[in-house]
């Protein structure tokens, strides 16, 4: 381990409001510690299961529809019945929320498994019961020295796999090969680890996504090897109405190391700009091109929320 300790975009601020919130464990409402599910459930037998992260600001859950569509759609892949429509799932989100009274601020985990297994094996015909659907709300924000110092980025080993041994584009509760990538980027004291695809190009990040800035233009990574990302979309879509040249293409780390900006994009904190790429120092922290797109994805957010209602 170096001497530079390692805080990604993902650290946030602690809050103590966080010790008394309420969980929805399949439509009922826990305390933290009293939130809990079997030994026997395939999330925890298997990772077999699918989930998403979402941002609650100004009273209202931001892109929910296009998190929802994404979550099914995994679902679908692995044949798994989550059990309630999309109003019906909205709904017990609206439920959890309103029970903690919560409106701003709040970062929300909804994980999806396949349910309880009736013995400890792969087969989904072993399963038991209906889906189980947890819910765990928490008021989160990130760290402000953390996102204005910049991220510091580590090429790792880990690669990402392409569809035919497991399709980026499914969130799934499997993410072994993430945490791997994450656990070698924090021996070198990085922030985040950068992933290649099995030939050596850029593809995404263990929990974000990357974007670079060269001679005006925006780049990001070709789909294939990353998830579908919601943050990711958006960012391609504000570029694009802005008239700001955006290229999902493939790119070495040549292009990484000389490049003019780097962010990174995720739905906990956004845009955050990036100061280090395996000790090559990138140009410009924040530049004018990723301010301004960090800016324009604020305003997208705020247009995009869907009111939490009783």
């Amino acid at each position: 381990m170096t001497e530079d300790t390692a805080h990604g975009v993902h650290d946030y601020v602690d809050d103590p409001r966080n010790a008394d919130i309420l969980i929805s464990v399949n439509g009922a409402l826990k305390k933290r510690e009293e939130a809990s599910v079997s030994v026997f459930d395939s999330g925890y037998i298997l990772g077999d299961g699918v989930w998403e992260g979402m941002r609650v600001t100004n009273g209202g859950i931001a892109f929910l529809d296009e998190h929802l569509k994404r979550l099914y759609a995994g679902a679908k892949t692995i044949a798994m019945d989550i059990g309630l429509t999309k109003q019906e799932l909205t709904q017990r989100i609206f439920d959890c929320l309103n029970a903690n009274g919560m409106s701003d601020g709040v970062h929300i985990r909804l994980m999806v498994t396949r349910g309880i297994k009736k013995t400890p094996y792969q087969g989904p015909r072993f399963t038991i019961g209906k889906a189980t659907i947890v819910i765990i709300p928490e008021y989160k924000a990130p760290v402000p020295d953390v996102i204005n110092r910049g991220q510091k980025l580590y090429t790792v080993h880990v690669r990402r796999t392409g569809p035919a041994e497991q399709d980026q584009k499914l969130n799934s509760h499997s993410k072994l090969n993430c945490i791997l990538a994450c656990i070698q980027a924090d021996e070198m004291g990085a922030d985040e680890a950068l992933m290649l695809d099995p030939d050596g190009f850029v593809a995404t990040c263990n929990s974000t996504h990357f974007f670079i800035v060269r001679d005006g233009e925006v780049w990001t990574s070709p789909p294939e090897y990353c998830l579908g990302g919601i943050t990711r979309g958006n960012i391609i879509k504000v570029c694009r109405d802005a008239g700001i040249p955006i290229f999902e293409k493939r790119f070495s780390l040549f292009d990484v190391y000389s490049a003019d900006e780097a962010f990174l994009t995720g739905t906990f904190a956004g845009v955050s700009p990036i100061r280090e790429v395996d000790g090559r120092i990138i140009e410009n922290l924040g530049g004018p091109i990723s301010t301004k797109i960090s800016a324009l994805y604020k305003d997208l957010v705020q247009n995009s929320l869907t009111q939490i209602q009783s």
